[in-house]
């Protein structure tokens, strides 16, 4: 989609407007949502980043989802002047760009920047910078502690029209809890699956797939723990995707995800998709590093991982 085209939708007589999911856990769907609602979600972050008329602010993210378009509600809702640039890798390569305010970024573009000093030097001038749509790996968060400008990294998804919460990745306030905006409350399920209510984002409240841990004291906050769809039963033995990453992730220099398949014995089992032809070591390296019940059954080396169009694993095979 085209700047154009979002905006003669965004400015026609329907008080919604489509959006789709991101796609990374099955099909993206698609979801009719309020524009009113959205100009309440650009008006928090606005807020909350205490951005003003006349700031400047970057658009290099797709138009087709959420997070793009909230770019432009945002810039609508408190005046910034927004430049677009065509999405890519490297969203500052242009040297003839300003300094921002304001920008968002998926985890890979932020990563490739920082790859390239003209470019990190661009993005060390954006006064906030977020980052969503994947995680934060330990290499990246290493990149990103010594900038000197705000980084944060959002939590929200489509249904909460982008995010309800951050947190700081860099700086004295960096930590890995989740700072929920005011007008957000959030519990968990019996299961521990965190649920969110946003009113002035959406109607009702939201129960997620993410397994999360609450504290209230000095303040409410919340950390992700993995997603309920990636905990994998194998032969008893509960297995959540993203801490067995984690764990793998300062052994493996080569890109890889965990995913699980159906078995007659263990009823699931561990899969490793990784880009490293020497599927071998591999295979050696997560056996010294797991635990044996944690340790992938399969290994398939593919030349490119699978990945949604906002740079999320898409996990199923």
């Amino acid at each position: 989609m085209e700047l154009n085209e979002f905006l003669a939708e965004w400015h026609n007589d329907n008080p919604r407007i489509l959006v789709h999911t991101s796609g990374s856990t099955g099909k993206p769907k698609p979801l009719m949502v309020e524009k009113r609602r959205m100009l309440n979600s650009a008006r928090i972050t606005c807020d909350f980043l205490g951005l003003k008329p006349g700031d400047t602010a970057l658009l290099c993210m797709p138009l087709d989802y959420i997070a793009g378009k909230m770019m432009v509600v945002r810039s609508l809702q408190r005046d910034l002047r927004l430049t677009t640039v065509r999405p890519s890798s490297h969203p500052l390569a242009d040297e003839t760009l300003p300094h921002f305010t304001f920008a968002a970024m998926v985890p890979m573009q932020v990563y490739n920047t920082l790859k390239v000093p003209c470019e990190r030097e661009r993005l060390m001038h954006i006064r906030h910078l977020i980052i969503g749509g994947g995680a934060i790996s330990d290499e990246l968060a290493q990149m990103i502690k010594p900038l000197p400008n705000a980084v944060w990294s959002t939590y929200g998804m489509t249904e909460t029209l982008s995010h309800i919460a951050l947190r700081r990745l860099n700086g004295p306030d960096a930590s890995l809890w989740y700072t929920p905006f005011d007008s957000v409350q959030v519990q968990l399920t019996d299961e521990g699956c965190l649920v969110i209510d946003a009113p002035q984002v959406t109607p009702h409240p939201i129960i997620t797939n993410d397994i999360a841990e609450i504290v209230t004291t000095p303040h409410t906050r919340f950390r992700i723990k993995g997603r309920k769809d990636n905990v994998i039963c194998s032969g008893g033995i509960k297995i959540q995707i993203e801490e067995v990453e984690d764990l793998l992730r300062p052994h493996l220099s080569r890109p890889f995800f965990l995913t699980k398949k159906k078995d007659e014995k263990f009823g699931e089992i561990v899969v490793m998709l990784t880009e490293d032809e020497q599927v071998n070591k591999v295979e050696n390296i997560c056996k010294q590093v797991l635990p044996r019940y944690f340790a992938p059954k399969e290994y398939i080396y593919v030349n490119k991982l699978p990945m949604t169009e906002t740079g999320k694993p898409r996990r199923k095979i």
